[in-house]
């Protein structure tokens, strides 16, 4: 396995820690075979092609078919190793599987593994298993070293339940597997060859995907003595994926929209089309190296932003409270992200805190995620050529404030209807953290509110002002509609509040949560049911002077709230100022 390829992926874990089946596939789609087999004979199994070229001292270097190839040898290994443990009659052909002795030129009988893993990641490991070390080697360290460790774990799960202490059963399997299982070997007199009919195979990504094809077609380009250089850039590139938790194709088609001239909806199934028809743009067959040296970089970028952070490695709050907006399902705004890289630290700053608002605006809107994409792979064609404040400004004028105004009335309308479920539970957590803090900093600045990570912390609540599970005298004094769990669950009746604070109130009449509230840190929450001074003209006043204290609570000022905090959105989320509202009665 020349060093040069991609690392052991088969069965590996995703982000919730789940391992992969194809492992686990492959051995149940050879098993029903198997079991179809009668007692003259059996069906053959075909797996697939392998290409190969001539490498060194006679060895055939495998270009493509390393994760069956890998696979099926571990699979062996996996027999040979349980049949020994169970009687210790391993058939004398199964050694020759999987290893051979040659005869060097000194007269030394020399041993290797029928599959030997040259690249770094997993370099000599497939002899701990070729050996018979088995469950005792190594597991610990690369990403391959745990694929592999895992994929022999996992045919040694599967043979177990087929064969339960069953030596005999375990043979014949291993009989059919290496008389019955086929596949065709493609062999080519040069690595040129083998690259181009391992893209011929697999040409339009049936077979591989088109990161993979990306790969191939780099390669093909590149001089031979340029292959360490090449694989070793390829290497940090899937690190940095990886490390992300990103799926390859999702973060190559984001990078071509934010790099290049994409016209339309790039689907990934067209991403590798699209790479052959637009070499002039990429240069990927002119500078192969360049190009994905610069995708590594890209690569880099997203796994910073996928943690919150800047190009450089600051946390930027724009990023993280995206994130608690958007969850783990949007991700469409680090498109914007990657073409905007290039920005200035306070420039990329302010595009990053653009970005999370008109993301907002699009989720309350219910704007299609396709139309939003439409918008943001046209927007990072012009983000790209932006250079300094008077271009950036202009962009941010162009694009995120026109954006906002043409949804403007979605959004107030949305909001003053909105109801606890209708959104999932963390975003309404953003939106009431978003809104407190706002006017927290209108009234005590920015120190120590730079991040909304203080409102989201767990011990913050948002209560409902007419409790869920409103005590009797609750009930009387709100009056109509008190079991109305569409009106519970309003907007106009959530606050965020500290958990300590609302231990004390959760069931109790509004008159008695009156006295509570001002106990709270939060501005929005201290003058919920009266207004508080400081002092004549200080920041704290202006800010409480914003708000709508409400002296009872009923349906009227549920609805009032709401109207309010609608209004109060529009600034909070850069749509324009909002008016000061009344105080409801």
């Amino acid at each position: 396995m020349p060093d040069y390829q991609r690392e052991y992926v088969w069965g590996e874990r995703d982000a919730k820690g789940e391992r992969g089946e194809e492992v686990e596939q492959f051995l149940k789609d050879i098993h029903s075979e198997f079991e179809e087999a009668t007692k003259d004979d059996a069906p053959e199994y075909f797996i697939g092609t392998i290409v190969v070229c001539p490498g060194k001292d006679g060895v055939f270097d495998l270009i493509d078919g390393q994760q069956r190839s890998t696979t099926s040898f571990l699979t062996l290994c996996a027999l040979r190793d349980m049949i020994s443990e169970l009687d210790g009659q391993v058939p004398p052909t199964l050694k020759a599987q999987i290893a051979a002795a040659d005869m060097n030129w000194k007269g030394e009988t020399v041993e290797r593994m029928r599959l030997d893993l040259q690249y770094e990641d997993a370099s000599g490991v497939l002899v701990d298993y070729g050996t018979g070390k088995g469950l005792k080697a190594r597991r610990d360290g690369t990403r391959s070293i745990r694929n592999l460790a895992g994929a022999y774990d996992t045919i040694r799960e599967f043979l177990t339940v087929q064969f339960p202490d069953d030596p005999n059963g375990l043979r014949q399997f291993l009989g059919y597997f290496t008389n019955k299982v086929k596949l065709i070997r493609i062999e080519t007199p040069n690595i040129s060859r083998a690259l181009k009919i391992f893209e011929t195979i697999n040409d339009r990504g049936v077979g591989l995907d088109a990161m993979d094809l990306l790969k191939n077609l780099l390669f093909m380009n590149a001089k031979e003595d340029d292959f360490v250089k090449l694989k070793d850039t390829w290497r940090s590139l899937t690190q940095a994926i990886y490390d992300a938790r990103e799926k390859p194709l999702r973060f190559l088609r984001y990078y071509l929209m934010a790099t290049y001239d994409v016209e339309g909806q790039l689907r990934e199934e067209d991403i590798y089309e699209w790479l052959t028809k637009n070499e002039k743009q990429t240069k990927h067959g002119s500078d192969p190296i360049g190009f994905a040296q610069r995708l590594r970089d890209g690569a880099v970028a997203y796994l910073n932003f996928t943690n919150g952070k800047t190009v450089a490695g600051h946390l930027d709050n724009g990023i993280m409270n995206t994130q608690a907006l958007g969850g783990t399902a949007v991700k469409q705004h680090l498109v914007l992200l990657l073409a905007g890289r290039h920005l200035p630290p306070a420039l990329f700053s302010r595009l990053t805190r653009q970005v999370e608002e008109l993301m907002f605006v699009w989720l309350i809107a219910g704007i299609p995620t396709k139309d939003y994409e439409r918008s943001i792979t046209q927007a990072a064609r012009k983000l790209r050529h932006v250079e300094g404040e008077p271009t950036f400004t202009a962009f941010v004028e162009e694009f995120f404030v026109r954006q906002k105004n043409e949804h403007r009335q979605a959004f107030t309308t949305k909001l003053t209807s909105l109801r606890a479920w209708d959104m999932r539970k963390f975003r309404l957590r953003y939106l009431m953290a978003k809104l407190t803090r706002h006017f927290d900093v209108l009234a005590y600045g920015e120190a120590g509110r730079e991040s909304l990570t203080h409102y989201l912390e767990t011990k913050n609540d948002i209560e409902h002002i007419l409790a869920q599970g409103a005590d009797d005298e609750a009930k009387a004094e709100f009056g109509e509609g008190a079991t109305d769990v569409e009106l519970i669950n309003r907007l106009g009746n959530l606050m965020l509040v500290e958990a300590a604070v609302n231990r004390v109130i959760k069931n109790v009449a509004y008159s008695k949560k009156a006295l509570a509230y001002p106990k709270s840190q939060f501005l929005l929450a201290r003058c919920q049911a009266s207004a508080m001074a400081v002092g004549v003209g200080d920041k704290i006043t202006q800010a409480a002077q914003r708000l709508n204290p409400a002296p009872v609570w009923n349906k009227a000022a549920i609805e009032a709230r709401q109207q309010w905090i609608a209004e109060a959105a529009t600034e909070v989320w850069g749509l324009g100022p909002a008016p000061v509202a009344a105080a409801a009665s």
